[in-house]
């Protein structure tokens, strides 16, 4: 049950308004398959704070057909609970959608039926408050107070636990410098969708050259949506600084490392040995789906039919330098590339730039703003490695040992966004 306390007529008290046992912070599948398996238990009081008005998830990536690289029962709760009402067959039921999933025999529901599933569980939720922004969060005597700015104003909330849910931001790399990044030409994946019509648009008196860096999922899938949408004689290159394009490893012994047990052994080992095994985990997360690679070679064969189609790709490259060109129209990025063999520099114009979340200069996860002022939280409460990374129990909190008094409550932060990766 939530507890009140006074609140000042402005809003803006250092006396919490509400106190809940958790706070989470952010409406992304995280924290709202935490909220909806959280819902059952009636000693248990929890606000998932929002700051967005409305739920998207991922709306820059929803092009049509794309589908979740894991099977439908990976959705808020299955896996945890199969009787919660949360269930994404439930959702189907609710919208008289089921009988059609299941003549489909796909168990991989399309992107934008998993987003409407999300919003649809948020909506649901009791504990979701949209148009709430964390501005600060601060620790003292056992407690996060959070500054929260809604659409009334400014109040606060405390909290015995705290979730970070807050996701990843596009963060453009060094690489690219003012000049290119002023150019306007430079597109995240998140942004893709909302940048496409111009990207396929004809308009111009010379053929366009657009470039994709990376070479994980969405690079393939932004990568064959231009290859089946540009104009026929518009260049298009695709370039990661892997030696080829991997698969998604997905086959059915090796999918016995996502078991609980795999995992329990896993968080046993010393970290030098859970670094030396995550390295060579990659392919378990990191990959194209073997369909997708498929669909991407039959349009480059069927595209060669009447001769060699304007279509590059590269491989081994690392991207050195993004820059800005003569500032004409035929030279709108100047982009090198060093291949790592031989060493050799390739230098191209082009006028667009899109890289994906997986690439080096995709999108980074970081603590929020709005925490990393927290004295308590961001050096007295969380524990970090040497290399800045948080560290993790099993159950994916953060938190320092004998920092707290004998018979009160640790303090745990809970990094929910890249739990399974920075551990």
């Amino acid at each position: 049950m939530t507890k009140h306390t006074a609140q000042s007529a402005s809003g803006t008290s250092r006396t919490p308004a509400e106190h809940f046992d958790v706070v989470a912070i952010g409406a992304g599948p995280f924290n709202l398959g935490f909220a909806a398996l959280a819902e059952p238990l009636q000693d248990l009081s929890l606000a998932v704070l929002e700051a967005d008005d409305h739920f998207a998830w991922h709306p820059g990536m929803m092009l049509e057909g794309a589908h979740l690289q894991v099977p439908f029962m990976a959705d808020l709760v299955t896996m945890a609970d199969p009787t919660s009402r949360y269930s994404f067959l439930n959702y189907l039921k609710q919208h008289g959608r089921i009988y059609p999933f299941y003549i489909r025999e796909n168990f991989y529901a399309l992107r934008n039926e998993y987003s409407n599933y999300l919003a649809w569980a948020a909506e649901e939720l009791s504990s979701v408050r949209f148009g709430h922004r964390v501005m600060q969060a601060s620790y003292a005597n056992g407690r996060y107070l959070l500054l929260v700015l809604t659409n009334r104003g400014m109040t606060t909330i405390s909290a015995d636990r705290l979730v970070i849910g807050t996701g990843s931001q596009p963060y453009v790399p060094p690489i690219a410098n003012e000049a290119a990044q002023a150019t306007g030409r430079l597109v995240h994946s998140s942004r893709y969708v909302f940048s496409r019509p111009e990207l396929l648009s004809a308009d111009g008196e010379r053929p366009k050259v657009v470039t994709v860096l990376g070479s994980g999922q969405s690079a393939a899938e932004i990568f064959l949506d231009l290859l089946q949408h540009l104009p026929q004689e518009d260049h298009l290159v695709w370039a990661t600084r892997s030696n080829r394009f991997f698969p998604l490893e997905y086959t059915k012994l090796t999918l016995e490392m996502t078991s609980p047990e795999y995992i329990d052994h896993f968080h046993a080992l010393p970290m030098r040995r859970r670094d030396e095994l995550s390295a060579r985990h990659k392919g378990l997360y990191k990959g194209i789906n073997a369909d997708l690679i498929d669909e991407i070679h039959e349009q480059l064969y069927q595209r060669s039919v009447h001769g060699r189609p304007p279509v590059h790709l590269r491989t081994g490259c690392t991207a050195t330098a993004i820059e800005a060109g003569s500032g004409t129209a035929e030279d709108a990025l100047q982009v090198t590339l060093r291949h790592e063999d031989d060493h050799r520099q390739l230098r191209f114009g082009t006028d667009t730039w899109c890289w994906p979340p997986a690439t080096a200069p995709g999108p980074r996860t970081s603590s929020p703003a709005s925490t990393r002022g927290c004295a308590g939280c961001r050096t007295g409460g969380w524990m970090w490695t040497a290399t800045m990374r948080w560290v993790c129990t099993r159950t994916f909190s953060c938190r320092t040992p004998n920092c707290t008094p004998m018979g009160s409550p640790p303090r745990t932060w809970a990094w929910a966004h890249t739990a399974t990766r920075c551990c």
